[in-house]
């Protein structure tokens, strides 16, 4: 009986982390549609792990009436819709007001829920696959796509990202949240028309990573370590911005910028930047100089490239959670 008993305990053994391993096959493509709904890094990793809960605790109920990867995105867009049932929508700073001026404090700092957050590629974005739909991935998390998506009542938000982010069909969509096509075509529609409506827009398309934006970063990088505003200006699109997340200020146009870098911000001078991947852009980890010669965390920047130039700049400054979800290191040594 003893025999028995230990092959049987292995079986289960065996079957549950086969279970489990079919659940993480998941992860990252829930992450990335848990993020696109909630607009936080931190929510949509709280979300995709109360799923992943959810379905090991449902797994014998699991009939196979839809796919696992259907089910979970059911668990997961239900998640979603609970998470969100009372928030507040979340924005970036120009979402939120007019361009303020170089001469400005930033003002009172908002509280953390108040804002789109960053997340790094590797959670979100699918590893090889069609370029094409990886290019679609990449938009789609953006930044400004993120903000735009939460003007959109939540189950809107679900059906247009589905629908036109996930391409599923109309029928598949419709099972998920237990309605009928018309009824999601409808919700597709009105989603259209809020997005259409808003003055809030995506801003044009980022440039895809080639020779010609890694050059251009690596002048970005080069100026704003060495702390020259020409070069940095020279990289610059005339109407490039500058957000600072908790702040609601931000600035428009590279003579703003300027202004503020030899102001408010003359602070950042002797910074050095390292490079990590952030909602379908380059990223970097900024630190600045410490009284004891190292370096200490400062922001999360998210660098916007179009057109051959920088367009936006988002300084996220909750480096208390950033560095460590980006995987940067808590201080830099001197060189």
């Amino acid at each position: 009986m003893g025999d028995v008993a230990t092959t049987e305990s292995a079986r289960s053994t065996a079957t549950r982390e086969s279970a489990e391993g079919e659940l993480e096959r998941y992860r990252r493509e829930l992450t990335g549609y848990c993020y696109r709904m909630l607009g936080s890094a931190f929510e949509a990793e709280d979300a995709v792990q109360e799923t992943m809960v959810r379905a090991w605790r449902g797994l014998e109920r699991f009939e196979g009436r839809s796919s696992l990867r259907s089910w979970l995105y059911r668990i997961a867009t239900n998640v979603c819709l609970d998470m969100l049932g009372g928030s507040q929508r979340r924005a970036r700073p120009m979402d939120l007001s007019s361009p303020g001026g170089a001469d400005l404090p930033p003002g009172p700092a908002l509280p953390e829920a108040c804002w789109i957050e960053p997340m790094p590629d590797g959670r979100v974005l699918p590893e090889g696959g069609d370029p094409a739909e990886t290019a679609v991935a990449r938009e789609s998390v953006r930044l400004a796509f993120v903000a735009v998506l939460q003007h959109l009542a939540p189950r809107q938000r679900a059906v247009l990202i589905l629908r036109e982010v996930l391409s599923w069909r109309a029928s598949e969509v419709a099972e998920l949240l237990d309605t009928t096509v018309a009824s999601v075509n409808s919700a597709l529609q009105r989603a259209r028309a809020t997005l259409a409506s808003s003055d809030i827009t995506a801003d044009g398309g980022v440039d895809a990573m080639d020779e010609g934006q890694r050059a251009l970063l690596a002048r970005y990088v080069s100026a704003f370590e060495a702390y020259d505003l020409d070069a940095l200006t020279s990289v610059l699109h005339d109407d490039a911005t500058l957000s600072m997340p908790p702040y609601e200020l931000w600035l428009r146009g590279h003579a703003d910028i300027r202004a503020w870098l030899t102001g408010y911000g003359a602070g950042c001078r002797g910074s050095r930047l390292v490079p990590v991947a952030a909602n379908g852009c380059q990223g970097f980890g900024q630190y600045r100089p410490a009284p004891d010669g190292g370096l200490t965390p400062w922001a999360l920047q998210v660098v916007e490239v179009s057109r051959g130039r920088v367009t936006g700049i988002v300084s996220f400054l909750d480096t208390a959670g950033l560095f460590p979800l980006f995987g940067l290191p808590p201080r830099l040594d001197p060189r």
